[in-house]
């Protein structure tokens, strides 16, 4: 099974090329989507569940059970879930896929329930690759991943997703990196240009569910097994230090627009 990715400037972009997927005969449980959204004409022809935070059990349960249990027959052709996420606002996902990005991914339930998903979906989605996924729903765009049943299927998938604008996942890793590169440049002590690349590749190693928010020697093990030619290195060490100071800020950031506490 191979997964191809399209990441599309709106929901809006998106319907047109689930239409044409399903032409070329893949599944509805083997496309999925994440988007802003989450409201009126954006979801009213697409079955739904709502939750809004702190109810992050339920809005996973709704994305899961939509996977599993996927309506026909509507335009759209899925069932999805409409959650508010803190720091983003309204997001609708279908999927095992829109679960792991939203959970896995961290704007939802953090590492424990990103761990819980991860576990649940098949080796298919490519997990290392969420963080890129998140970022652009941040950024009001909407990401669809098909999870193809051969390279052929995948070939045809991708060609389709490109012929309808999307951007593909390493575009779209890039774009994440030149929006970084200037301010991990600027605090670089050292030869950046001749380091970016180790360094790069630190910092996207922060990225990883298996490791978030984990310092340094506490992810050494998972860290030695992902790049075993990398993780010693200091400039991977200096970029993986820098990647985890990143999702720190960007967590903070999340909570500072969730639900308050009841004190």
């Amino acid at each position: 099974m191979e997964s191809v990715v399209g990441v599309f400037d709106s929901l809006e972009e998106v319907k047109p090329a689930l239409a044409e997927l399903r032409r070329l005969g893949i599944p509805d449980e083997r496309i999925d989507f994440v988007a802003p959204g989450g409201g009126g004409e954006e979801i009213d022809e697409v079955p739904t569940t709502e939750a809004e935070a702190p109810g992050i059990g339920k809005a996973l349960g709704g994305v899961v059970g939509g996977a599993l249990g996927a309506a026909g027959g509507m335009t759209l052709g899925m069932a999805a879930a409409s959650l508010l996420i803190p720091g983003i606002g309204p997001v609708i996902a279908t999927g095992l896929a829109g679960a792991a990005l939203l959970g896995a991914g961290g704007a939802v339930g953090g590492a424990k329930a990103g761990e819980a998903v991860e576990e649940s979906i098949d080796d298919g989605l490519p997990r290392d690759e969420l963080y890129v996924y998140e970022d652009a729903v941040r950024h009001g765009r909407a990401v669809v991943i098909v999870r193809a049943e051969d390279d052929q299927q995948a070939a045809a998938a991708r060609a389709l997703l490109a012929q309808a604008g999307a951007e593909d996942v390493d575009a779209a890793r890039d774009s994440w990196w030149i929006g970084l590169r200037d301010a991990a440049a600027e605090k670089y002590e050292g030869d950046f240009t001749a380091d970016e690349a180790h360094f790069r590749s630190g910092f996207e190693a922060a990225q990883q569910p298996a490791v978030r928010g984990r310092a340094y020697d506490e992810a050494r093990s998972e860290l030695e097994r992902r790049h075993p030619e990398l993780y010693q290195a200091e400039p991977f060490r200096l970029g993986y230090e820098s990647g985890r100071a990143y999702y720190q800020a960007e967590q903070r950031r999340r909570d500072a627009h969730g639900p308050k506490k009841e004190k």
